[in-house]
């Protein structure tokens, strides 16, 4: 593992997150569901947003929360693990949350409602209804079999034309369905035909180069 100041340097992205202290175990679920949702990732716990090392008061106090979190805020359970890192004399707790085989994980909120979270850049954000199908479809390793229909391959024709789509815009080019034309992306996804990209606004999709 590169060292934590490294690591620190690089700042928060898709697999980094830093915490200064742990107040909240309904928001730190949404980043351990995020992470194992993903491609797993790393929580610096007693590191501030901008870097500076804090470090941590009591680390066991630290892990009861985050454990807590894990077990009884996210479904199914996280199992996270734990290294304790002196930097500069000041005790930094790394939590380890591994890409999860049994996705998509969910994160409970202050409503008692459960949500999927994935991770964008340095954001846990919502997935939507499309990755969350991704999501369960991926592990299954069914293997889809493609087989190009006039909807698929009017969509590729339409990416090399508009480089982008989005849900609604592939809806009204086929006259379908928001299911059906849902489908045909998810399938498409799975086999690395197409991706999937997300900004605070909206979703949309593009071709694999």
């Amino acid at each position: 593992m590169p060292s934590i100041k490294s690591l620190i340097l690089q700042g928060e992205g898709v697999r980094l997150d830093f915490k200064k202290t742990i107040t909240n175990t309904e928001k730190i679920a949404k980043s351990l569901v995020a992470f194992a949702n993903n491609k797993g990732g790393k929580l610096l716990v007693g590191v501030a947003d901008d870097g500076t090392i804090k470090g941590v008061k009591s680390e066991e106090e630290e892990k009861y929360m985050i454990l807590t979190s894990a077990h009884q805020y996210c479904k199914p359970a996280i199992e996270p693990f734990f290294e304790e890192i002196y930097v500069d004399d000041k005790l930094v707790l790394v939590v380890n949350i591994p890409e999860s085989d049994t996705k998509p994980h969910y994160a409970l909120d202050d409503n008692k409602k459960w949500w999927a979270y994935i991770r964008i850049d340095d954001k846990s954000v919502l997935a939507s209804r499309i990755i969350l199908e991704v999501l369960k479809q991926d592990h299954k390793n069914s293997g889809v079999l493609i087989s190009y229909s006039e909807n698929e391959k009017k969509l590729l024709q339409y990416l090399d034309e508009h480089e982008k789509v989005t849900l609604k815009e592939l809806s009204k080019l086929l006259r379908c369905s928001y299911r059906k034309a849902q489908k045909i992306l998810v399938n498409l996804i799975l086999t690395n035909v197409i991706r999937t990209n997300t900004t605070e606004k909206e979703e949309y999709f593009t071709a694999v180069r």
